[in-house]
């Protein structure tokens, strides 16, 4: 039997060494690269499409949710687990609306790890019970009204949301994504009509508090 192959997606050095050494030690598994953020990962899928990706959340460019609803949609037989240090319900149901196929919180026990990972790539889905109470409730889950908002942008809309809110530059941002900057400019102004939001500031606050970024980016 070939070897499930794992890409590891996280921004932080010394978190993917540690996932990695864990991962590496579990029998008929392979580690086929570390991506620093979500559009790297995406890159990475691309060229060695993997079996399986361990994907964080919260990533600097393109965050681990964006990224995997655009990895889902383009490579439905690469499955994603989201491992994150967030275990909150909304969190939980973002990423079910992703399409991952589990998650895992950062917490968890090696043990654990070794069943998300044989499970999914077995087919099945797997939810650490850290966070599977958070589907078994209200199905409905109703997401606040910052996070419907942000749903209802477009995905390059919310892409250069997060690079705002990382306190890109609009030449930065521009050169990031490779667009020009008017077409930046644009996409800034939609932002703030759809939003109702006319500065710079209030949307970085606006995306801090959706959870499309963090404070201490």
């Amino acid at each position: 039997m070939e070897p499930i192959s794992i890409l590891l997606a996280d921004d932080h050095t010394l978190v993917r060494e540690g996932i990695r050494a864990l991962v590496e030690k579990l029998p008929d598994v392979t580690v086929i690269g570390e991506a620093m953020d979500g559009r790297e990962a995406l890159r990475l899928v691309r060229e060695h499409q993997p079996d399986l990706v361990l994907m964080d959340i919260a990533m600097p460019g393109l965050n681990g949710l964006e990224a995997t609803v655009r990895l889902t949609k383009e490579f439905p037989d690469v499955k994603v687990i989201i491992l994150s240090m967030y275990a909150n319900e909304e969190y939980v149901r973002e990423a079910i609306s992703a399409g991952a196929a589990g998650y895992l919180a950062k917490r968890s026990a090696a043990a654990e790890l070794e069943h998300a990972i044989s499970a999914v790539a077995r087919g099945e889905k797997y939810f650490s019970p850290l966070v599977s109470e958070h589907i078994t409730r209200d199905p409905a889950g109703h997401p606040t009204a910052d996070r419907a908002w942000i749903e209802r942008l477009t995905p390059r809309q919310r892409e250069i949301l997060q690079l705002i809110a990382e306190r890109h530059t609009t030449k930065d941002i521009a050169a990031i994504l490779n667009i020009s900057v008017k077409t930046v400019e644009t996409h800034r102004a939609q932002l703030m009509q759809r939003l109702d939001i006319h500065d710079v500031p209030g949307l970085v606050r606006f995306a801090i508090r959706a959870g499309l970024a963090s404070l201490d980016e």
